[in-house]
C-alpha cells in the first residue's frame, strides 16, 4: 500500500491557512501515486487549540473546513487530524482523525490516551475514544492512532492508561497501524520515538506510519522526523527534521525494493521462470505488482518429469496476471545433454548429476532471453532453501535479483493465501477482481497452493523427501540464523536432535553456494548476504 505522509507545519487557529497547507499536500501526493495521505494530529486546527476551542465558533468552523476537504478528496483517501464534537455524556469534544474517501461517508476514530503530563492538559477539552475499530481501505485493515496512542508504557513517565488502542486494534484484524501525531521536540526525543514505534511493530509484527507536525506553536517546537517502520521494526523511510515534507512510502517492502532494484540499475522490464509451484508464482505476483502487467513476462520450461498439473498451474497463474508467458521445453535439450554423456556415464546410476542438469538449462533458457531483450531474470528460491543448499548453482539460483531469498517457505504460504484473500494486483486494473484461470481462485491458482512442493526433477519427487516439515525447518532455521542459537539451545526447545544437527550442518555447509547467489531482498532480522557474514573456509562446529 502506497501512504503519503504529509509532514506540514500547521498554525494554530489558521483554519483556512491549514486548509491551503492540507489540499497542496494532498494534491501533490495523490498526484503522485499515494492510495491513503495522513497528516499530523488535528492539522487543520493546529496543535495545542487549548481554549480556543471553547469559543462557539471554532469547532463548527473546523468541522465545516472537513467538509471542504472532504468534497476536494480525489481517488486517494485522505486522514485527517481534527477536532470533533462529543455527542455523548463527558468533555464536550474529540480529539479526533477522519477518514475522507470520494463519494463515501466520512468514517471518525477518536483519541484514545489523553496526556495530562509535562506540557499536555488535552482532558481539559477532549472525552477519550469510546472503543478502537480499524478501517478497512484497499483491501487492508487500517489501524488508526493519534499520538499518545501508541506510546507504551515503558517510554512514558508512569504507568498512566489501562487501555492499549493498538492491541485492541489488532485484536480486530489491523493489518498496518498509522499514527497521526504531534509530538513535540526534545533532547533524543526523535530516537526515543523510532525505538518506542520500532518495538512496538516487532511486538505486534505489523508494519507503523507516523506522521508527526513540524513547527513552532508558542513555546513549543515539532520537529517532524516522521517515519515508517515495517513488520521487523525496521526503519523504511524518515522525514526531514524541522521543515515541512512530503513523502510517499509504500509498505510493500518486496515490492518496493524490487521496484527501486530495477529503477537504479536502468532495467526496465523482468522475466521470470514459472514452474507451477509456489515460490515463483509469489514472485511473478510481486513482480507484476512492481512493475505492471507489460513488463513482465513468464516462462514456463517443463522437463520430461514436469506435472501436466504444474504446467497448467503456471498458464492459469500468468492469465490470472494478465502477462506473457512462453512455453519452452527443455525436454529435447535434456536428451541431448544426457547423451553427451552416455559413455563417460555408463554403467552409473542417474542421481542428482542428471537432475541439476535440468535447472541449469532452464537457467541458460532465462538467460537467453534476459541477454536478447534486456530483462532481469528473477529468482525465486526462498529462505529455507538457500539455508539448507537445497538449490542448484547456475541453476535456479542464476538470476540478477532473488526476490524472496529472504522469506521462509511458511511465510510464502502466508503470502500466497494473503495475494488470494485481500490482495488487488497493481497492474493497471487497481480494484477489478483477477480474471479466474482454469481452477483459480484468487490470483493464483488454489493447486498451486494445495499441492506438496516439489522440484519435480526426477519421478514422484517431494520436498519433504529430502528436507524436514517446512513447518519444523522454518523455526529451527530462524532460532539458528536469525537468533544465533547454539544446536544445543535449539534442541533445549523441544526439536528433534537429530534434525537440528542436520539442519545445522547443511546451514554451514553451504556457505559457499550462498556467496555466489544473486543479491536478495532483506525482509527478516537477519538475511543471508549484507545481514550475516560467515567465512567459507572455517572448522568450528557446535
Amino acid at each position: 500500500m502506497k501512504i503519503g505522509f504529509a509532514q506540514i507545519n500547521p498554525t494554530v487557529g489558521d483554519l483556512s491557512g491549514n486548509f491551503e497547507k492540507i489540499v497542496r499536500a494532498y494534491e501533490h501526493l495523490a498526484a503522485a501515486g499515494a492510495e491513503l495521505v495522513l497528516t499530523p494530529e488535528l492539522a487543520i486546527t493546529g496543535y495545542p487549540p487549548q481554549d480556543l476551542v471553547f469559543k462557539s465558533r471554532f469547532v463548527p468552523e473546523n468541522l465545516a473546513v472537513l467538509e471542504r476537504l472532504h468534497s476536494r478528496v480525489g481517488k486517494a483517501a485522505l486522514l485527517v487530524g481534527f477536532v470533533d464534537r462529543n455527542e455523548g455524556r463527558g468533555k464536550p469534544f474529540h480529539n479526533a482523525a477522519a477518514l475522507l474517501e470520494r463519494g463515501k461517508p466520512i468514517r471518525k476514530a477518536h483519541k484514545s490516551l489523553l496526556p495530562t503530563y509535562d506540557v499536555f492538559d488535552e482532558d481539559r477539552y477532549f472525552e477519550p475514544a469510546g472503543h478502537v475499530e480499524p478501517f478497512d481501505l484497499c483491501g487492508k485493515k487500517i489501524g488508526v492512532t493519534l499520538c499518545e496512542d501508541i506510546w507504551t508504557e515503558h517510554y512514558l513517565p508512569r504507568p498512566l492508561y489501562d487501555v492499549e488502542p493498538v492491541r485492541g486494534l489488532i485484536e480486530q484484524g489491523a493489518e498496518i497501524i498509522v499514527n497521526l501525531s504531534a509530538s513535540p521536540f526534545s533532547l533524543h526525543k526523535p530516537a526515543v520515538r523510532r525505538e518506542m514505534v520500532g518495538s512496538l511493530a516487532r511486538a505486534y509484527h505489523r508494519p507503523i506510519c507516523y506522521c508527526n507536525a513540524v513547527g513552532g506553536n508558542d513555546q513549543l517546537i515539532f520537529d517532524g522526523n516522521s517515519i515508517a517502520v515495517n513488520a521487523a521494526g525496521e526503519l523504511i523511510a524518515q522525514l526531514a527534521s524541522f521543515r515541512e515534507e512530503e513523502a510517499i512510502i509504500d509498505t510493500g517492502a518486496l515490492s518496493l525494493g524490487l521496484c527501486d532494484y530495477l529503477r537504479k540499475c536502468n532495467f526496465k522490464s523482468a522475466v521470470v521462470g514459472l514452474s507451477g509451484g509456489i515460490d515463483s508464482a509469489v514472485v511473478a505476483v510481486i513482480a507484476v505488482d512492481a512493475l505492471g502487467t507489460e513488463n513482465v513476462v513468464g516462462v514456463s520450461m517443463p522437463s520430461p518429469y514436469s506435472s501436466r498439473g504444474s504446467i497448467d498451474d503456471a498458464l492459469a497463474l500468468a492469465r490470472n496476471l494478465g502477462i506473457q508467458c512462453l512455453e519452452i521445453s527443455i525436454t529435447n535439450a535434456f536428451a541431448a545433454f544426457k547423451a553427451q554423456f552416455a559413455e563417460i556415464f555408463k554403467g552409473l546410476p542417474e542421481n542428482e548429476t542428471e537432475e541439476n542438469m535440468q535447472p541449469r538449462l532452464r537457467a541458460m533458457t532465462l538467460m537467453a532471453l534476459s541477454n536478447k531483450f534486456g530483462h532481469l531474470l528473477l529468482t525465486t528460491g526462498n529462505k529455507s532453501e538457500l539455508a539448507v543448499g537445497y538449490c542448484t548453482m547456475y541453476g535456479d539460483m542464476a538470476g540478477g535479483l532473488a526476490v524472496i531469498s529472504d522469506v521462509p517457505k511458511m511465510m510464502v504460504y502466508e503470502l500466497a493465501r494473503w495475494i488470494n484473500s485481500d490482495y488487488s494486483v497493481q497492474s493497471g486494473r487497481k480494484g477489478d477482481p483477477p480474471s479466474p484461470g482454469s481452477g483459480a481462485a484468487g490470483i493464483i491458482p488454489r493447486s498451486i497452493i494445495e499441492k506438496p512442493p516439489s522440484a519435480e526433477l526426477k519421478p514422484n519427487q517431494k520436498d519433504q523427501d529430502t528436507l524436514p516439515p517446512y513447518k519444523i525447518l522454518d523455526e529451527i532455521l530462524r532460532l539458528y540464523v536469525e537468533e544465533n542459537l547454539s544446536a544445543r539451545d535449539i534442541i533445549a526447545h523441544g526439536f528433534d536432535e537429530k534434525t537440528v544437527r542436520w539442519v545445522q550442518r547443511r546451514v554451514d555447509l553451504n556457505e559457499y553456494k550462498r556467496e555466489q547467489a544473486a543479491p536478495g531482498l532483506k525482509v527478516t532480522s537477519r538475511a543471508f548476504g549484507v545481514g550475516r557474514r560467515m567465512p567459507i573456509a572455517q572448522k568450528y562446529v557446535d
